[in-house]
């Protein structure tokens, strides 16, 4: 086999390809052989029929099995021999193929550029923290409290009122007099000003006592979800058995029995703990965020566009999924698939760098590691563990979609390691906001006072 450099543009590289016709016929004996032991030629006793009468019989087929066969080997040799590092999946143009001659073929293939990566020692990158405040304790232990209220009868006659809960019966029908599935229940616990019910429902039983009959006038939305309904006027026959009022629970020790700790000391902790790793997160994207912009930034190099077109299909195909789910039929503008494009540029750009990061130190992705993310991929769905484990024992693929993010967390750790890294204390606020929201409005106020220039 020999391969020949035919073209070198950038990172494009092409190749002619010669495989002698003499391998192609060592080849082609040898896979006659082969079948000749399996083959039934009348006549003849399994592996004894004459190599001409298989050739005749065969050829055809064997000739296409010799064609890919001869492609792929004189395909992996030349990127082996050239010391080519493919970027994308090498492309064949098959030039001669005849019977008795050598094979010739052209293969076409993008490389990965060199990569030269900056000092990862000197970068300086802040982290924003911010400290867990004792009222955003007190307050999520209210919102706890609340969401774990109780009720008791209200044995004083009293009329309803927002907040209350009413214990009902009801029966509805549409104004033609046909009723629907779920327009009836008994027993039904409703909390007034919960706006659980369509418009208008809880506001007509607000000011009701126990032992009242009410009739319901309503009309559903217009966007309500059963097709049947929506926008149509609707009775109810409201029956209140009870009035209820909720309470609250006090934040005691007993109060945190109830949620599977000793104490109101213990709950107070495992909040605080919950919500330092919450901003612990919040803290980690933002500096993973300025990490990536610094990196993006610092690095310049060709990139496959092979690569690239993979990627912006990518980004193109979610932006779909999200327009198809919002039921958004407008075609992307030009600006906005430029800024697309832009995206997928950083994203294989960075990608390449954290690879040839890793590469060099040594990082991988172990098995452990993989079982470690299966557990958490499986905690996620409470009582389905053993079918999420399954799953994955089942599909190498979803497995191997676990690996990329993993080697970029260890990537990234291992560069935050080394760099010169300060906290910087922030508010909550701006620990949270949302940095591509603000970017946005950034890009879109220069625009504005343009405008305002150009009137």
């Amino acid at each position: 086999m020999q391969a020949v450099e035919v073209k070198k543009e950038g990172l494009k590289r092409e190749y002619k390809v010669t495989v002698p016709a003499a391998d192609l016929a060592q080849l082609s004996k040898k896979r006659l052989a082969e079948l000749s032991k399996t083959m039934k030629v009348p006549g003849f006793r399994p592996g004894k029929a004459p190599q001409d009468l298989l050739e005749q019989r065969y050829g055809d087929a064997v000739r296409g099995e010799i064609l890919e066969k001869a492609v792929n080997e004189g395909t992996t040799a030349a990127i082996r021999d050239n010391k080519l590092r493919p970027a994308t999946q090498p492309s064949v143009d098959i030039k001669s193929f005849e019977k008795g001659q050598d094979l010739e073929f052209t293969m076409s293939v993008e490389i990965l550029p060199d990569v030269k990566v900056m000092d990862v020692k000197s970068l300086k990158l802040e982290r924003p923290v911010a400290k867990v405040a004792d009222e955003t304790i007190t307050d999520a232990m209210t919102r706890i409290a609340k969401n774990n209220r109780q009720s008791e009868k209200v044995t004083e006659a009293r009329a309803s009122k927002k907040g209350d809960i009413v214990v009902i019966d009801y029966a509805g029908k549409l104004e033609d007099g046909t009723t629907k599935p779920g327009m009836s229940s008994v027993g039904y616990h409703l909390e007034l000003g919960s706006n659980s019910f369509i418009a208008g429902f809880e506001e007509q039983l607000t000011g009701k006592k126990a032992g009242d009959d009410v009739v319901v006038n309503v009309q559903f939305p217009e966007n309500y979800g059963a097709e049947d309904l929506a926008g149509k006027k609707a009775i109810f026959n409201v029956s209140v058995q009870e009035l209820r009022a909720s309470t609250e629970p006090k934040l005691d020790d007993e109060f945190a029995k109830t949620l599977g700790l000793e104490t109101i000391d213990a709950l107070k902790k495992a909040i605080r703990e919950q919500m330092e790793g919450e901003y612990g997160q919040y803290s980690r994207q933002k500096l993973k965020r300025a990490l990536f912009d610094m990196l993006d930034e610092k690095h310049d190099f060709e990139l496959p566009k092979g690569m690239v077109e993979a990627e912006y299909k990518i980004c193109l195909d979610q932006i779909n999924q999200e327009k198809q789910y919002k039921n958004d039929k407008e075609p992307l503008t030009k600006d906005e698939e430029a800024e697309l494009h832009d995206i997928a540029e950083r994203r294989v750009r960075l990608g390449l760098i954290l690879s040839e990061i890793g590469a060099s130190n040594n990082i991988t992705v172990s098995d452990q590691d993989l079982q470690r993310a299966v557990m958490d991929q499986a905690r996620r769905f409470p009582g389905q563990e053993a079918q999420i484990f399954d799953m994955f024992r089942k599909n190498q693929q979803m497995v191997d979609s676990l690996r990329a993010p993993i080697f970029e967390d260890k990537v990234v750790d291992f560069i935050i390691e080394l760099a010169d890294v300060k906290d910087k204390e922030v508010s909550l606020e701006d620990l949270t906001k949302d940095d591509d929201a603000e970017d946005e409005k950034a890009e879109k106020k220069p625009a504005k006072k343009a405008a305002k220039k150009e009137k």
